[in-house]
């Protein structure tokens, strides 16, 4: 006879959805997901983001505070640069599937 399989908790079912379907909206932006990329390789401030992306003002900083608010990444102060990390390491292991999937190989 056949073993039963063990049903997932629906409840923490739905809540990892929401969970999931928040970090897709966070990287469903293809500004955000190039920051969040350049990030992933480490800390960046806010200029050499702009040179290294060509992404420029108003776009980078709207970009950039959509991530502060969704809370995927820490920002630090140093004089008068603000530098970006990466914070949410869930969000770190869908980039790493991502460009595994997406990018070319060198």
């Amino acid at each position: 006879m056949p073993r039963a399989r063990a049903l997932i908790d629906p409840n923490r079912l739905r809540a990892a959805a929401g969970e999931a379907v928040g970090a897709l909206k966070v990287l469903a932006n293809t500004e955000r997901l190039l920051l969040l990329c350049q990030l992933s390789q480490g800390e960046m401030c806010v200029g050499d983001l702009e040179e290294a992306l060509d992404i420029h003002q108003p776009t980078l900083s709207q970009q950039l505070g959509v991530l502060r608010s969704e809370g995927v990444v820490d920002t630090r102060r140093d004089g008068k640069r603000i530098y970006y990390s990466v914070s949410d390491t869930a969000l770190l292991e869908l980039l790493r599937v991502l460009y595994r999937v997406y990018c070319p190989k060198e």
